[in-house]
């Protein structure tokens, strides 16, 4: 019998179930909710880390967008049971990209209508607007989400 070799995991991926994230994580997921939150306030909520009630598990999007609303702070949920608009995800350095693709057609099956996947070390953006319908954003590029009318300029979030 062949001996598995397991990675070795951290106590916050095996507590979280997720990679751990990076400092360029961090920067790029800071920067997303900065500008989004500074561009389209009073359109839509950023959620950075909203844990969402999907099939089969919960998922935990990096971003999550929702339209802007009154919020009653006297009611909490600990899993979202309805769609955001939008999710983002952003590839961590031991994340294998497969599983955030495979996220997104959870999203989508969740309700979600667009879901952004975020390659800091190409400093590129993926909108998709459907599975497997997507289009991608390099250096220069101004991201486009179509199903949210959403524009970054793509240098604004990966500037030196």
């Amino acid at each position: 019998m062949e001996a598995t070799i397991l990675p070795i995991q951290s106590d916050y991926e095996i507590e979280r179930g997720k990679p751990m994230p990076s400092l360029l994580h961090a920067i790029v997921q800071k920067r997303l909710i900065m500008y989004l939150g500074i561009n389209y306030d009073g359109k839509y909520e950023f959620f950075p880390e909203l844990t969402l009630d999907t099939p089969g598990q919960k998922s935990t999007p990096d971003i999550a967008i929702d339209e802007y609303g009154p919020i009653d702070f006297s009611q909490d949920e600990i899993k979202r049971k309805e769609p955001p608009l939008a999710t983002i995800e952003i590839l961590s350095p031991t994340q294998v990209l497969q599983t955030l693709l495979d996220k997104t057609n959870e999203y989508f099956s969740f309700g979600v209508k667009s879901c952004w996947v975020v390659i800091p070390a190409l400093k590129s953006i993926y909108v998709f607007k459907a599975p497997h319908d997507y289009q991608a954003f390099t250096p220069g590029d101004t991201v486009h989400d179509p199903n949210l009318n959403i524009e970054v300029p793509i240098d604004t979030i990966f500037a030196a």
